[in-house]
C-alpha cells in the first residue's frame, strides 16, 4: 500500500478524506463562533469535566436548545473544537515542509506524524479524551481518524512492504489515543509517554 503512484498522488487521495467546511448561514456561524468562543474560555478556565451545556449556554448568551440541537452534547462540542487543529496538521501533512509533509521518506514521515500528533494530543488532551470516549467506538466515527488512518498505511505501506500496513496503522493509532495517552501522562508523566509512543513507532519500522 505504499505511494506508488507518487506523493501527490498520495496527498491527492488524503485530500478527499478532508471533511469539507459547514456551510451555514451567516447568524447561525455567528452563534456557533460565540458558542465555541464560550465553551473554549469555561474549559480553560474549570477543566473540561466542571463546566456543564447550561453553563456554556449561559455563558454564550444562547438558548440551551440552540446548543443541543448544534452540538448535541459536551463530546460534540469538542469535536468542533478540535476542527480547526485537525485541519492545521492536516494541511502541514499534505503541503508542509518535510518530514512531516511531502519530500522526506517514509520512515521519517512517519515519525514525523508521531511526534506532531503527540504535540497535538498534549496540547488538547481533555478535549481529545471526551470526543474519542462519548459512545462505543465513537473515536472511529470522527472524520479526522480516517485522514490520519489512511497517512500512516501509506506510509508504512511504502516503509514495511511485508505488512500489514492497514492493520498496523489502526494499531499505532491505538497507541495515539487520547484515552492511553492521559493514562500513561497520569503515571509516568508527559516526558516517559512521548518517548515510549516513539520508540512503538520506529520499532515497526524496523519490521521485516
Amino acid at each position: 500500500m505504499g505511494e506508488v503512484n507518487g506523493p501527490q498522488s498520495a496527498s491527492s487521495r488524503l485530500e478527499l478524506l478532508r471533511p469539507e467546511p459547514v456551510r451555514e448561514r451567516a447568524d447561525a456561524a455567528r452563534n456557533r463562533e460565540k458558542v465555541l468562543a464560550a465553551a473554549a474560555r469555561l474549559f480553560a478556565e474549570k477543566g473540561v469535566e466542571a463546566v456543564s451545556m447550561d453553563a456554556i449556554a449561559a455563558e454564550a448568551g444562547v438558548g440551551k436548545g440552540t446548543l443541543f440541537r448544534r452540538f448535541g452534547d459536551k463530546s460534540g462540542l469538542a469535536v468542533a473544537l478540535l476542527d480547526a487543529r485537525e485541519r492545521d496538521l492536516q494541511e502541514r501533512i499534505l503541503s508542509g515542509p518535510p518530514p512531516l509533509g511531502p519530500g522526506a521518506d517514509a520512515g521519517e514521515r512517519l515519525i514525523a506524524f508521531v511526534e506532531a500528533y503527540l504535540d497535538y494530543l498534549f496540547g488538547h488532551l481533555d478535549l481529545t479524551r471526551m470526543s474519542e470516549t462519548a459512545s462505543p467506538g465513537a473515536r472511529y466515527r470522527i472524520g479526522a481518524y480516517r485522514f490520519w488512518h489512511r497517512h500512516l498505511a501509506i506510509l508504512l505501506g511504502e516503509a514495511c512492504p511485508s505488512q500489514d500496513a492497514d492493520v498496523l496503522a489502526h494499531a499505532l493509532l491505538a497507541a495515539l489515543s487520547g484515552e492511553l495517552t492521559a493514562v500513561l501522562t497520569e503515571r509516568y508523566g508527559q516526558d516517559r509517554a512521548r518517548r515510549g509512543i516513539t520508540a512503538l513507532a520506529e520499532s515497526l519500522l524496523r519490521t521485516p
